[in-house]
């Protein structure tokens, strides 16, 4: 077997019927839920254990990520709006209207981590209007927790059914 067989073998485009593509969306889940607001969530779980020094952690580190998401929000949020809107449109036309596998496959990434983003930017902002602290503020966390972890199910499995359908389609193809 030649070697460029060996790697364009290994690096199919072919997403859906590629281990590793399946691998990169568990661990792009896995890590969009641990990470709350640029949290990891055990220090949330730790705070609510022992509190003290763990909660004044806690509430340090989600005050400094909550000012740097409004920040970027507000200073360059029109910007990345629009030029999220064209990636995620010319991912979409690719991949839908030009039936490009690879392009199917980031938009189905790419399309509810933007949604997770705004909802990001939503908690960022409520957080900062309400000044929450301790279980108020641990209770946000959880709640948006949820709701990332809600997303992430929904698009983990629209995204298993749209591969099982593209995999389907491609073996009942003849040639």
């Amino acid at each position: 077997m030649d070697w460029t067989t060996l790697i364009f073998d290994l690096i199919d485009l072919r997403s859906f019927s590629n281990l590793w593509y399946w691998i990169a969306l568990a661990v792009t889940w896995s890590t969009a839920s641990h990470w709350v607001l640029g949290v990891p969530y055990d220090m949330v779980l730790r705070a609510r254990r022992v509190g003290g020094q763990a909660e004044t952690d806690l509430e340090d580190m989600v005050r400094i990520n909550v000012n740097r998401i409004l920040y970027i929000a507000r200073e360059a949020g029109v910007i990345l709006i629009a030029f999220f809107a064209f990636v995620l449109t010319t991912l979409m036309l690719l991949g839908f209207i030009y039936r490009v596998e690879f392009c199917q496959a980031v938009l189905l990434i790419a399309a509810p981590l933007s949604v997770v983003a705004l909802i990001s930017v939503s908690t960022a902002r409520r957080i900062e209007s309400t000044g929450e602290r301790g279980e108020a503020l641990r209770r946000r966390l959880s709640v948006h927790r949820v709701g990332v972890q809600i997303i992430g199910m929904l698009s983990i499995f629209v995204t298993a059914f749209w591969g099982m359908l593209q995999n389907f389609n491609v073996s009942i193809l003849p040639g």
